[in-house]
C-alpha cells in the first residue's frame, strides 16, 4: 500500500477533487512543485496550468486551474483555485480561438487595447492547451 495524503482541489464554483493521493504536481509561481506525503508545510501561489494528481490506486487525473493557492499541511494538501476544470472537459477549439484572439490583440498595437488583459488571456489559453496536451500524454 502506497503512502498517501488527503488532497482537496476546490474553486469558488465547486469541489473538483477530494481524495487520497500519492503525489501532486502543480505550476507554482516559480516553477513546478511536486508534493508527496511528508512534504514540509507550504503556502504558495499557483499559476494557470495543469495540476496532475496520482491517486491512491495509481490512476492519474489532470485538472486545469487558472491560478490560485496551494497549501501543504502534514496530512492534507489543498488547492484553492480561481477556476478549476478537469482536463477531459476542456474545449481545445475554444482554447485555440482564445489564444489566436489574444495574439491578434497584442499584435495590433492599438491604443484602446488593454495589453495586460490580452497578455493574461494569452497565458491562460496557452496553459489550457498545455493541460490538454498533458492529459493526452497520460492516457
Amino acid at each position: 500500500m502506497a503512502i498517501t495524503v488527503h488532497c482537496d482541489i476546490v474553486s469558488a464554483e465547486q469541489e473538483i477533487f477530494s481524495g487520497t493521493v500519492q503525489s501532486l504536481v502543480a505550476a507554482g509561481s516559480y516553477g513546478d512543485l511536486g508534493i508527496m506525503p511528508g512534504h514540509a508545510p507550504l503556502l504558495t501561489t499557483l499559476q494557470a496550468g495543469p495540476v496532475r494528481v496520482v491517486k491512491e490506486n495509481g490512476d492519474e487525473e489532470v485538472i486545469f486551474v487558472s491560478g490560485g493557492f496551494l497549501e501543504v499541511q502534514p496530512h492534507r494538501v489543498t488547492v484553492l483555485a480561481n477556476t478549476a476544470t478537469r482536463a477531459r472537459d476542456l474545449d481545445e477549439e475554444a482554447a485555440l480561438k482564445a489564444q489566436e484572439h489574444a495574439k491578434e490583440l497584442l499584435a495590433n498595437q492599438k491604443p484602446d487595447v488593454d495589453y495586460t488583459r490580452a497578455t493574461a488571456e494569452l497565458v491562460e489559453a496557452m496553459a489550457r492547451l498545455r493541460t490538454i496536451q498533458q492529459f493526452r500524454n497520460n492516457k
